[in-house]
């Protein structure tokens, strides 16, 4: 269990912000990795499992990634290449991704209903068409609560956000609401460059200041105050910090990655899991292209995406790490079959592509298809709900958990979706 989000009931976002704020006059400095740690993150690497979602904000075109239709008038200029698994094309400019696709398989049986980006990236993240009347949990808050407990000694949050853009724990609580944090490993209101020495002296002079004016009349409210800045502390002086300190990993691994935003997110993605966070987002938006989609996906987005996504995958399977690691790669929707009148394509949900790996998961393979324009999903199609207890099911996470929300209504995991039987062996 996390010793770091367990807030007292009432704690708003904003309040426990202050805390940090104030405390960040009061950080130590994150050491890096010692060889103790790294001999325990290598048993940490043998037996817990964790979960990696590279999350494509905005609707990435799938058409145009894992799923071409050459030659017809939907189908756009890019070109299918062969890659690692038998028979399995992905778009000309994923090169290195080709290499890695035995590692990796294709849903392209996709059907949803949510083709607005809020709603859809709700329903992505939780299983749940967006509800005012209850707020569900995501992805992250589901897998972390179920898997913390895998690693007692974890002090680092268990669910963490390189960018934000995830959906929060809704009435599971702020324990496992998402630690987010930058591509380099910065956290918002936490300097962590204060001399050992000058944080145990604040700390001293905190305690006096207290005990002076609060004393015998603490109450409940002061402390949990106290409770929460110890918390604070305790995480801004762990040792195990320095998994967020991606720039200390040698040049050569940076490039391989790619050092841009992404890049650094998707390798510290691998620092976290193999410390034993059970659940990392890394974020990679702008794939809203209503307008000159191909130049931009063929220059700047498709390369980028692929060196850092092909890197992550091969270095999980390297270090022994990915049977033990679920990655997803998914956005919101997709976009229209049709092409604009500006070079771009709009919003599509009804016939799309996600890409899942590690895990239990089947490797190498492609599950279902769409039509020859793309326009409709041919035989059975799968929803988010169904991807989600495909997910759940490949990390060990039983579809029978069932959560009680707020307003004491069960919520059943994964909201009941249908395990994808292609996937799994």
């Amino acid at each position: 269990m996390s010793r770091f989000l367990d807030l007292p009931a009432g704690m708003s976002r904003r309040h426990f912000a202050s805390h940090l704020a104030g405390a960040a006059a009061l950080a130590g400095p994150a050491t890096t990795f010692t060889n103790t740690l790294m001999a325990n993150a290598a048993d940490l690497r043998k037996r817990h499992k964790a979960a990696i979602l590279l999350w494509m904000g905005g609707g990435p075109s799938t058409m145009d990634l894992w799923d071409l239709k050459p030659g017809t008038v939907t189908g756009g200029p890019f070109k299918p290449i062969s890659t690692s698994a038998d028979g399995v094309q992905i778009c000309e400019h994923l090169p290195l991704m080709a290499q890695q696709m035995h590692n990796m398989a294709i849903v392209r049986s996709m059907s949803t209903r949510e083709a607005d980006h809020m709603r859809g990236r709700y329903y992505m993240h939780t299983g749940y068409v967006p509800n005012p009347n209850v707020e569900h949990p995501g992805y992250g808050s589901v897998i972390a609560r179920e898997l913390a407990s895998q690693v007692p000694d974890l002090e680092i949050p268990p669910f963490v956000s390189v960018g934000g853009s995830s959906v929060g724990a809704g009435f599971l609580g702020m324990t496992w609401a998402p630690f987010v944090v930058d591509s380099n490993g910065n956290v918002r209101n936490l300097d962590m460059g204060i001399d050992p020495t000058r944080l145990g002296q604040r700390l001293e002079m905190l305690a006096t200041i207290e005990d002076r004016f609060i004393g015998e009349k603490r109450g409940p409210s002061a402390d949990e105050h106290k409770r929460v800045l110890e918390k604070t502390v305790r995480l801004m002086t762990s040792d195990q910090m320095g998994a967020f300190k991606v720039r200390s990993e040698p040049k050569g691994m940076l490039d391989l990655y790619g050092d841009t935003a992404f890049g650094r997110g998707c390798l510290m993605a691998r620092r976290l899991v193999e410390r034993g966070v059970p659940f990392v987002e890394v974020d990679l938006g702008g794939w809203d292209m209503h307008n000159d989609i191909f130049t931009t996906l063929a220059d700047r987005k498709l390369p980028e995406l692929d060196k850092a996504m092909s890197a992550l995958v091969g270095d999980l399977a390297e270090r022994g790490m990915l049977d033990d690691t679920v990655v997803m790669w998914m956005g919101e929707f997709s976009r229209t079959p049709t092409i604009n009148g500006t070079a771009g394509r709009d919003h599509w949900a009804r016939s799309w592509s996600v890409v899942v790996g590690g895990g239990g998961f089947k490797r190498g393979v492609t599950v279902g298809e769409t039509s020859s324009d793309g326009r409709e999903v041919v035989g059975e199609s799968y929803s988010s709900e169904d991807l989600m207890a495909s997910v759940l099911k490949s990390l060990g996470i039983s579809l029978e958990t069932t959560f009680t929300a707020k307003n004491g209504r069960p919520m059943k995991i994964a909201n009941a979706g249908k395990v994808i039987k292609e996937l799994f062996a």
